[in-house]
């Protein structure tokens, strides 16, 4: 598989060792709230993010529920990131477990 399905508070533990958060919601959704020092990743700024992403780095993609993070890993799997992870439940299971780590635009 090209990239591994985690929990929420397995991505809480690597997003605390260093791992980049990218948040695929929309940006009305992104604004009102996400994990903290997550990137907002649409069709518009994915070109620059790929440019400028460390493929090394351990990369965490997050959604709405757990389902569209895992196409979106896959495609950035295919763009050469080597360490994805989908984050199982997604943003708003985040929300229910980590109220505390929540921020908003």
């Amino acid at each position: 598989m090209s990239y591994t399905c985690i929990s929420v508070a397995q991505a809480k533990e690597l997003q605390e060792q260093g791992a980049v958060v990218v948040d695929i919601r929309d940006a009305d959704s992104f604004n009102a709230g996400h994990m903290p020092k997550a990137i907002h990743l649409d069709n518009y700024s994915l070109p620059d993010f790929l440019a400028n992403a460390d493929l090394d780095k351990p990369t965490i993609v997050v959604c709405y529920h757990g389902h569209s993070s895992q196409s979106a890993a896959a495609y950035l799997h295919g763009q050469g990131f080597e360490h994805l992870y989908s984050m199982d439940g997604g943003f708003e299971y985040w929300r229910q477990l980590f109220p505390e780590a929540v921020v908003a635009q």
